[in-house]
Order: structure tokens, then sequence, then C-alpha cells
């Protein structure tokens, strides 16, 4: 088994994948994706949970000894506050990133470079690349994945709400002066 990780088929939130981010001022920016992780998509989860079992037996960051118990990223989704993220109904979640030196690569399909950012956008499916890695920050320990790259795959509605402008407008006739809207 090894540390680094391919999903199967996952649905992205709130990515950054083209420049860092923080959420906090206060934080360092940094590359980062949710990612939501079908429950019926065994095999990925499966996977996961050896990258972390086998992280968590390395245990570089306690010291070479595994604490009896440890935290994972991985959540249920289905404990999620569902009236405020429905999206997350029936799928793991886990928030993953990179440091703002190590971009991910960001390819589609045939594995060519997306130029087109838009083609990214939260709610997207993907395969995404990870490694696991063990973490002792402020008396807390567990195991968390750092995130490489990022395969999208399209498809799926937006989560942000958002809409393409030819939702939102039809043509207009006339001059390009305004007078005919008034």
């Amino acid at each position: 088994m090894s540390l680094r990780v391919t999903t199967g088929k996952v649905r992205l939130c709130f990515p950054h994948l083209f420049e860092p981010y923080a959420y906090d001022p206060e934080d360092e920016p940094k590359y980062s994706a949710q990612l939501l992780i079908p429950k019926a998509d065994r095999e990925t989860l499966e996977k996961l949970r050896k990258a972390e079992a086998e992280a968590a037996a390395e245990a570089k960051a306690w010291g070479g000894k595994a604490p009896k118990s440890w935290t994972s990223i991985i959540s249920d989704g289905d404990q999620a506050d569902l009236e405020r993220f429905p999206e997350r109904e029936g799928n793991w979640v886990m928030s993953v990133n990179a440091n703002k030196k190590f971009a991910p690569q960001v390819v589609d399909r045939n594995v060519q470079a997306i130029l087109d950012q838009t083609e990214v956008y939260s709610g997207v499916y993907a395969r995404v690349s990870l490694t696991a890695f063990t973490y002792d920050y402020r008396g807390k320990k567990g195991v968390s994945f750092g995130l490489n790259n990022v395969q999208i795959l399209g498809g799926g509605s937006n989560l942000g709400g958002g809409a393409p402008a030819s939702a939102d407008f039809d043509e207009v006739e006339g001059d390009d002066d305004g007078d005919d809207l008034i």
C-alpha cells in the first residue's frame, strides 16, 4: 500500500486550485478544495482509510510512535448541517490543501492542462491525487491528506448558486448607448 491515493469520481466544493487562498487573513494562503466522496464509492474510502493507517503506523510527526487514538479528516456528510450544506448528504467529506509553493496540476480528461479556469467550479466532478501524512499541531494529533493533482471530469451543477449570464439576460437590440433600456 502507498500513502499516495487517487480517488474515484468525487465532487469539488470551494475549489481554490489556481490561486492560493486563506479563509482567515491571518492564515497562510493555500491551494485547497473540499471533496464530496459518494458513500457508494467504497473503493475510494477503503484506499483512503488504508493510507491513513499506513501514515499512522509510520507516525513521522509523532516521533515514530503512533498514539492510541488520532483524528481523521474524513467526516460523514450526513452529520453536517444539511439545511445549510445539502450537497453533503450521502457523501464522505474531506478538505485538502497544498502549500502555496506546490500548486497542484489541474488537467482535463485527456490529461491536458486546464487553461479556462471557469471549467473548475464548486460542484464539478473530478478525480484527485492525495498523499496521507501525520500531524501534531497544538496538541491535536491526526492524519490528513495533502493535495497533489486534480483531473477535472466535468459535469455537475454549480453548487455556488451561480448561473451563466445567458440565463439572466436576453439580447438587447438598438444602439450601444443604452437609451433603449430607459
